[in-house]
């Protein structure tokens, strides 16, 4: 396995090779028809459509450029980190982390403001293709190139504003989903209650 952050001169491709290897992934999932995932014990499976494919490429790439984890707090930070540094017109990533952000507020304030900071002050690569060019640049130009190699700066009262009305977006948004998710449940789960009473 190859960790960008260890062997930074690596290709993007050999980097992503390796975060693909560490968590699992195969670059075949990207055809598979549904996405299984768990949130603790709780097994979530929803479509793996197009939208979600075209975005989810970029993001992978991303993982291996931020050195965010797939933990739910590296999701959360990387979530906040694509919010601020915008998605462009990749609609699924926006939805996808307005999910992720307010988790992030939840488990991991700080990391997650920190990474939205850092993602007000780099670019990202949802303006970008990721093709065979772009996979055999080397992670040290390519994270260069987005700002990521330097060093934090000090968060302003326009970072703390911008962040909080995401999070004023995200949160209503998650609670709305978890409510629409959980519905069908509670419904199966009603006259089952009436029953045996």
């Amino acid at each position: 396995m190859i960790d960008a952050a260890a062997h930074p001169q690596t290709t993007v491709r050999a980097a992503r090779a390796g975060y693909f290897a560490r968590n699992g992934f195969d670059e075949r999932g990207y055809e598979d028809r549904w996405v299984h995932l768990k949130a603790g014990p709780i097994p979530l499976v929803f479509p793996n459509t197009s939208a979600r494919v075209r975005s989810v490429r970029v993001h992978d790439v991303h993982h291996v450029v931020t050195r965010y984890e797939t933990t739910w707090t590296g999701e959360a930070e990387i979530g906040a980190w694509e919010i601020a540094s915008g998605c462009a017109d990749h609609g699924a990533a926006w939805v996808l982390n307005l999910l992720a952000l307010p988790i992030g507020l939840a488990i991991a304030p700080r990391a997650t403001f920190r990474a939205f900071v850092r993602g007000r002050r780099s670019r990202n690569l949802y303006r970008a293709t990721i093709d065979d060019a772009l996979l055999a640049r080397r992670v040290d130009e390519l994270t260069a190139e987005l700002g990521l190699d330097r060093p934090a700066a000090p968060a302003t009262a326009t970072d703390a504003a911008a962040f909080a009305a995401w999070s004023a977006i995200g949160v209503p948004l998650l609670l709305a989903t978890v409510a629409l998710s959980l519905a069908p449940v509670v419904l199966l789960l009603v006259p089952i209650v009436g029953l045996l009473r």
